[in-house]
């Protein structure tokens, strides 16, 4: 995971297991969830009590945020058949038609930005 320190002081503490993060033993969020055909942008705030929220609307400052790059695909193999270089036979593709496959979330490509909190 890529980390990015946004501002100095002290920073909310989370750990990461497998594909979810946990913010200061409280807000867990399952990354594979998440991910998306397209970039995934999570804003981790806190609301005006100090509790967590997903979303900078229900916030009041900044904690984290979370970005998931698109979810990338394996293709799967085109094979030609009966092709004859020689007669100009470019022969058949077969395999084709079926669908990507999505690659599992690989976590060093998450960016994980920290904000510093306010202590209390």
């Amino acid at each position: 995971m890529i980390i990015v320190h946004k501002n100095e002081g002290p920073k909310i503490p989370y750990s990461v297991r497998n594909k979810k993060i946990t913010f200061d033993d409280d807000l867990t969020i399952n990354l594979v969830k998440r991910e998306r055909d397209d970039p995934v942008h999570i804003d981790v705030c806190a609301d005006r009590d100090g509790e967590l929220v997903i979303g900078a609307a229900a916030g009041r400052r900044y904690v984290a945020e979370i970005d998931i790059p698109a979810r990338q695909y394996e293709q799967p193999e085109t094979v030609v058949i009966g092709a004859d270089v020689e007669l100009g036979d470019p022969g058949e593709e077969e395999g084709g038609g079926e669908a990507p496959v999505p690659v599992p979330l690989d976590m060093d490509t998450v960016t994980l930005s920290l904000w510093a909190i306010e202590e209390e």
